[in-house]
């Protein structure tokens, strides 16, 4: 330290201060690349993981489980739903219209089911709807749980085909207390075997039972007979539509104490067709568009209008020119004798014919033909 007489070395203080910059500068230019890197991987990591929600870092490829990602896959590979594009462009496709009479229709086979399948198993037996919904008829077969039961029945009436679905817990309880199986035990189930004979006859018997009680709950809309056609087990020989054709899929659940199972009725579009305008009906006899009521009151109004006659003498067709040149005391000839018919008009229409005379002082007419007769005798063309 130099005494405070000493004079002080202006230019040695400033190369001091400069050599004591270099060395800082250094040691930060080394630092700051120090935390530029540590930055760096924090956030190629971040990028990595926020790849689902904020999208990819710029200059990377992207691999498989990304890609399902923008792309709307659940991405867990195991064929569940989808989300996103693919969700919305299905959701275009199968959109169909409601069926509201459908619902009271087959909330009527759910009442009836329950007793005749009581009588049929004399057992205790309670049956329910689940829902209606509309679904392709190639994915619906898609979906069936195997193994299983379909019986393939065709609506007389109707001229086209409907399916049926029982499931293998329904199978095994049907027949368990169909063979005097005890209460209050489950089924005993063996997959992966095929349905014996036995099995197959009482599923039958059951599916009869099922089939008539959906005639009698159709009655009321529209008359028609379900009759049994086949029985399959593999869904490729149940074919019905094709499939991308609209379906109407009827699922009912069967509950017999401690066991049970369900019933898929599948009916195309093409099938309902004959009797679509009856279930677009929101309650059982709606008339479209028709009051008994009014139609009585307009009935009896019409008998009391009036209506203005025309009595037609004869009628004769000549050119434009000659009726141009008309003048006044000018004789135009008919083809008609006092003694030959006139035709009374409503407006163009024809109504009666007669004979032409008097009565008192006013003209008359003597009816003789109605207008049946005359359209009768009126050529045709």
């Amino acid at each position: 330290m130099a005494d405070d007489d000493e004079p002080v070395d202006d230019d040695a203080v400033a190369a001091e201060w400069a050599a004591m910059a270099e060395e800082d500068g250094g040691d930060q230019e080394e630092m700051a690349a120090e935390w530029e890197a540590m930055a760096g991987d924090e956030g190629g990591e971040e990028a990595a993981e926020d790849d689902g929600a904020g999208g990819p870092s710029p200059g990377r490829v992207l691999d498989q489980n990304e890609i399902d990602s923008l792309l709307g896959f659940d991405g867990d590979g195991d064929g569940g739903e989808m989300t996103g594009i693919h969700a919305l462009i299905n959701t275009a496709l199968v959109s169909y219209e409601r069926l509201p009479m459908l619902d009271i229709v087959f909330d009527r086979m759910v009442r009836m089911m329950s007793t005749s399948l009581r009588n049929f198993t004399s057992d205790n037996i309670e049956v329910s709807l689940d829902n209606i919904t509309s679904v392709r008829f190639g994915d619906y077969l898609n979906s069936i749980p195997l193994p299983a039961m379909l019986a393939v029945f065709r609506a007389e009436e109707w001229d086209n085909y409907g399916l049926m679905t029982i499931d293998s817990s329904l199978i095994y309880s049907i027949v368990d207390v169909l063979l005097g199986g005890r209460r209050g035990t489950a089924a005993m189930r063996i997959e992966g075997r095929p349905y014996t004979t036995i099995e197959q006859t009482l599923v039958e018997r059951m599916i009869s039972v099922i089939l008539k009680d959906m005639c009698g709950a159709f009655e009321p809309l529209s008359p028609v007979n379900f009759t049994f056609d086949r029985l399959e087990t593999n869904p490729r020989f149940a074919t019905i539509a094709r499939p991308p054709n609209a379906a109407v899929l009827v699922k009912l659940r069967v509950d017999m104490e401690d066991r049970g199972g369900r019933c898929e009725l599948l009916f195309p579009y093409a099938t309902l067709e004959p009797v679509r305008e009856l279930l677009l009906q929101r309650f059982m006899g709606e008339k479209f568009g028709r009051d008994s009521i009014w139609e009585t009151h307009l009935a009896t109004e019409l008998w009391r209008a009036n209506v203005d006659l025309q009595a037609v003498m004869d009628e004769v067709t000549m050119n434009l020119r000659d009726v141009m040149n008309f003048e006044v005391g000018q004789t135009i000839m008919f083809n008609k004798t006092p003694r030959d018919d006139i035709i009374l008009k409503c407006g163009d229409i024809p109504m009666v014919s007669g004979s032409i005379g008097r009565s008192g002082q006013h003209v008359a007419v003597q009816i003789r033909q109605t207008a049946e007769r005359l359209k009768a005798q009126r050529p045709e063309g």
